[in-house]
This record gives structure tokens, sequence and C-alpha cells, in this order.
């Protein structure tokens, strides 16, 4: 289901049969049971923020949680429930990179 060598998984909010997933705040609560695993293990207060490791958000006006591996080294069980929450649900997964808003860089300079 996962390669390897991906290093994000997007669960979309859209089932392999084309249906948009429920309830709508799925991606949030998903993520929000996630929270604790984190960079540095769970703090005070990390159940407020989501894990870097798993971010709930809107893609193309889908509904995805983002999942890096980073949360498969640090913490394999927690990696499984969300691999098998997608699956028990039937809900599409893709694996891609999250790229960071373009920034513009000025010309080259000519020599």
């Amino acid at each position: 289901m996962v390669s390897p060598t991906s290093k994000e998984i997007f669960i979309q909010g859209v089932t392999h049969d084309g249906k948009t997933f429920r309830p709508s705040d799925w991606a949030e609560r998903l993520a929000g049971v996630m929270s604790s695993f984190r960079p540095g293990g769970a703090r005070p207060g990390s159940h407020l923020s989501y894990s870097p490791w798993c971010i709930p958000t809107t893609l193309n006006g889908i509904k995805c949680v983002v999942v890096h591996r980073d949360l498969r080294d640090h913490e394999p069980m927690a990696w499984d429930f969300v691999v098998n929450f997608a699956r028990d649900n039937n809900l599409q997964v893709a694996e891609a990179c999250l790229v960071p808003d373009a920034t513009v860089l000025p010309p080259p300079v000519k020599p």
C-alpha cells in the first residue's frame, strides 16, 4: 500500500468509490488523536497542537491528512494505526511530498 521510500502519505477524504468520507471533521479528529506523537515525545500542552508528523489539510477541496514517514520511524504502532484507518475506511492514499509555497527568486546575474 505504501512504498518504503515515500516521505509522506496523503490520506484523502474520498473513498475508492468516489464518495466523500464522513464525518466532515474526520481529518481533524485523526490528527488530534495523533497529536502526542511528535519529535521529542509528548510534552505538557502538546495535545493542544497537531503533530508535525500528522497534519490535517485541504487540497483541491478535499480533506486530507498528511502523514510523515518519521512517524513510522518513531512509533510504528501509530503509523500502523493511521495506515489501517485509511484501509479500514476504504480511503484513497497518495504518496507525495508537501512542497512549501514557492519563493520568487531574482533573475540570475549575468557575468
